[in-house]
């Protein structure tokens, strides 16, 4: 692992992610850095999610101010976006595969280390809470495709037409420009993750998606995979990723971050390593991706390699959207 010395000489932040940047609560003389005991109900309640998400991130507070679990509170701010035709990225109004259809990602995890999971669901407007049911009423963590259907239409969920007028215009103007082949990143695919801090100092963790914008018809990405598209240890914090998501598995990007954190690494470094050891072992074109990360004590860090990258927080202070965007020049 990077000293921090090194670490900072080959890092580059705006004075706005400077501000983000705790020290680092380990002695740097030492061979081996040391977690560090976080203090028991130390984080005030907080929720911080991908994206100019203000709409969910002030649902998820909410339940938090009504007492509710973190669980509750990411649940409630990741279907914000899956409801919102507007938010074309996730759920009802996503764009499409390449052959039309809107399939949808989704996981969910709580501070018990419970996770559930849902991939190329189809029909289903709220992927997230199909989730949740996949982690309290199944065996199981993760329910694909067909089966994934059927087991929310048997827990009373109901069929939609999730692909919108707007979508399919955008999706037909494509395959005539494109002649049916991906491209990645020609369109932002604004995953939401959210995390949550609930008053008991819980954390919980949610990711939702309709996924890479005119992909191939069963394309699965990072969100619905707990370790890369988010993941929670309750005893160290949580993270969660955005972007290309292909890139974030390969490293089991989440996961990544919330170890790094437990090796003693402030959320803010644990991000940046991350999206370095990306560029690391990837030759890099026009793929873009970020991540968010947030420790026991409610320090949270964000980073992301290239485009614009948001990031929404919510605490006792109020609601506020934050530029996390870097360019790296050289690794």
């Amino acid at each position: 692992m990077l000293t921090r010395k090194d670490f900072l000489k080959r890092t580059s932040f705006t004075a706005l992610g400077s501000l983000f940047l705790p020290v680092i609560a380990c002695n740097n003389n030492s061979k081996e850095k040391k977690v560090v005991p976080l203090a028991k109900g130390s984080a005030s309640p907080l929720v911080i999610a991908t994206w100019k998400n203000l709409k969910a991130t002030e649902a998820a507070m909410h339940v938090i101010k009504n007492n509710g679990s973190a669980l509750d509170a990411v649940e409630a701010g990741a279907k914000v976006p899956e409801a919102d035709p507007e938010d074309m990225s996730v759920g009802y109004g996503g764009r499409p595969d390449r052959d039309g259809f809107v399939t949808l990602d989704a996981c969910i995890m709580d501070e018990n280390g419970n996770t559930g999971s849902v991939t190329f669901l189809q029909h289903i407007i709220h992927p997230i809470s199909v989730a949740r049911l996949v982690m309290e009423k199944t065996p199981h963590v993760m329910l694909s495709g067909d089966g994934a259907l059927q087991f929310a239409l048997g827990n009373g969920f109901n069929t939609e037409n999730l692909l919108t007028d707007k979508a399919k215009a955008e999706w037909e103007e494509w395959v005539k420009e494109n002649k049916y082949t991906p491209v990645v990143n020609e369109h932002n695919h604004d995953t939401i993750g959210i995390l949550a801090i609930d008053n008991k100092q819980n954390i919980s963790g949610a990711c939702s998606t309709s996924g890479w914008a005119y992909k191939m018809h069963g394309r699965v990405g990072d969100s619905p995979i707990p370790g890369a598209g988010m993941y929670v240890d309750n005893e160290v914090g949580g993270a969660c990723a955005t972007g290309t998501g292909e890139l974030v598995v390969k490293i089991c990007g989440s996961f990544l971050v919330v170890e790094l954190m437990r090796k003693g690494a402030t959320p803010q470094e644990a991000v940046e390593e991350a999206v370095h050891r990306i560029v690391k072992k990837n030759h890099i074109k026009d793929e873009q991706v970020g991540f968010l990360a947030v420790n026991k004590n409610g320090e949270h860090g964000a980073y992301a390699l290239r485009e614009n990258f948001s990031y929404t927080y919510y605490t006792d202070k109020g609601n506020s959207v934050f530029d996390a965007s870097f360019e790296l020049k050289k690794v």
